[in-house]
Order: C-alpha cells, then structure tokens, then sequence
C-alpha cells in the first residue's frame, strides 16, 4: 500500500468538489466498468517477457476520460499529470508511472483495429436492457452533420475524400453524418451509421429501425419516405412532420396543427444525444480523417449519452 503524500492529504482535506470531480463521481457510477473490460480483453495483450502493460482497467478509464474531455493524446498525457483528480479517476499514482501519449494512442488504435466503439456500444445497451429499459414500439429517426475541415492546406493537399460538402438551409458545411434511431419512449439510441454529409437521411433509414416498431417519427428531411421501394411493405404508422412552410398556413388550433404538435414533442427526443455529443463531449467537428476512426469514437460517445439519458430510470 502506497504511503499518502503531503499532496493526498491536501487534497483529501479541500473544501468543496469542482465540476470536473462531481462528473467523474458521475460516470464511474453510471458506466458498466466490468462489462466493458471484458469485452475488450481478449484483444487486450498479456504480461510478457517484455515491458508489463498497464492494467486494462486504467488504460479504459484514460479512454474515456480523452473522449469525456475530446482530448489529443498529448492533451490526455498531460492531464494525467496535472490533474489529481483524473489520476484518482483512472487509478493512478503521482509516484508511480503513468501512461505516455504513444502508449494512449496504441490503446486507442487497439480498439479502433478491432472496431471495439461499436462493441463498447452494443455493451451499454445490453447492460441497460438487463436493467428493464427494453425498445418500446416506436423509433425516431434523425441525422446531424459533424464538420471537418474543408481546407487543403495539408501533407496531402486535399480535402478527406471521405467528407463531402452538402447545403442545409442556406449555408454549405462540409464533412460526415450521423444517422440515429432513438427508442420513441426512453430516448435511448439502439442504432447508428455513418456517411458522407452529402447522403440523404432517407437513405440510411431502413439501417436504423430494429424491427419491431409499429410507429417510426422523421422529421420534414424524411417526407416521401413511405414511397420509397423498400419501406413499402414495412408495417409501420410513419410520423413525418410536414414542412415548415405548408405548417406555418395551419391554424393554430386545427386538428392538423394540434397532430404537428404531438409529433414534435415525440421527436424532440431525438436531439438530446446529438446534444451530448456535441455540446457535453465537444465533437462538433472531427478529429480524424476518414469516417471509420470517427465512426467508432461517436459510438461510444453515444453509449456514454444513453448511460447518461438512463441515469433517471437507472435511479428509480
């Protein structure tokens, strides 16, 4: 047993948390730690005659606190040394060795090579099924753009060629898309894809329904989807909102008016994790070239916005 420092007692002895302590406190109770380790450990190398790894316990934590904080792997080394409420989060000791920031990059490359992003996801959602938050009968469906950078100046002279431009509104933005289908009752997301931003939401539709909906919400970007060949035998209510100018003719009151309504209040579920991704993790823009890197990353992102949407069932 380590022998408390002058340092561990001043920190023992503060007066009050600070925001980044009470998250930390947070997600260590909300995320499935076992779960998740065990998932990664077949893949995870064992002590050999050579240097012994970290323990996988402490390298998940350090994931995870670079995607809490949308760190670099310099950025998440050197937290690990200046921020003693970190190094208790992830099970570290000031006196002791702490990962480098190409030791955090080789974990990180470990999970993005086996594709664990999905598997951590697929974890989460099947801790929070055996918690009773089971899919409901409904799905909503919905997509946001996370931009790249648009400019060449770069090695390669040249934009990522797995980014595309595309024009909403008014404005053109460049980079990928998220595509989501968010349980119509929990507000938990049960699937994910991503693509080009330049792909319709309608494209990728049927990818994000799990099967077993009886109701599915879009918004306006999805209107004709009923036509399209591949949704036509599916037996679904859809829930499309009409576009913004024939509902702005409504009359408030009318039942057509009152229908809009309900259905955005549905959908307004839809937008809380693109919000945690966003605002609460950072990732409005990507950090790495191409769509599989980010792919990953924003699936576990989207695990931790579930754990955290859950939270208030998890507590009841």
């Amino acid at each position: 047993m380590n022998q408390p420092t002058f340092a561990d007692l001043d920190y023992e002895s503060k007066k009050r948390k600070t925001r980044r302590e009470k998250f930390l406190e947070r997600m260590d109770g909300l995320i499935p730690w076992e779960e998740l380790e065990e998932r990664i450990r077949p893949f995870y190398p064992n002590a050999g005659r050579g240097r012994r790894p970290y323990e996988l316990s402490a390298m998940l934590r350090i994931h995870c606190v670079q995607l809490f904080y949308n760190l670099s792997d310099p950025g998440m080394e050197d937290m690990l040394y200046e921020v003693e409420s970190v190094r208790r989060f992830v099970g570290l000791r000031l006196p002791g060795p702490l990962p480098d920031e190409t030791t955090i990059l080789n974990f990180r490359h470990l999970l993005e090579e086996h594709e664990l992003g999905s598997g951590l996801f697929e974890e989460i959602n099947r801790y929070l099924e055996s918690k009773g938050l089971r899919l409901q009968e409904g799905t909503i469906v919905d997509a946001s753009i996370i931009a790249a950078p648009s400019s060449t100046k770069n090695r390669a002279k040249e934009r990522d060629p797995e980014m595309h431009q595309t024009k909403k509104g008014n404005e053109w933005h460049f980079g990928m898309k998220v595509h989501i289908g968010v349980d119509s009752q929990t507000g938990v997301v049960h699937s994910m894809t991503t693509t080009s931003a330049n792909v319709h939401d309608l494209t990728e539709l049927p990818r994000l329904l799990h099967g077993g909906e009886s109701q599915v919400w879009g918004d306006a970007g999805y209107q004709g989807v009923d036509k399209r060949p591949g949704n036509r035998g599916l037996d679904v209510e859809w829930q499309v909102a009409m576009r913004p100018g024939q509902r702005r003719k409504l009359e408030p009151e009318s039942p057509e008016a009152v229908s809009e309504k309900r259905k955005a209040s549905v959908r307004a579920k839809v937008e809380h994790p693109f919000l945690y991704i966003k605002r609460h993790f950072g990732y409005a823009k990507v950090r790495y070239r191409g769509l599989s890197k980010n792919t990953q990353r924003l699936m576990t992102l989207l695990g931790f916005a579930n754990l955290m949407r859950a939270e208030q069932y998890l507590a009841a």
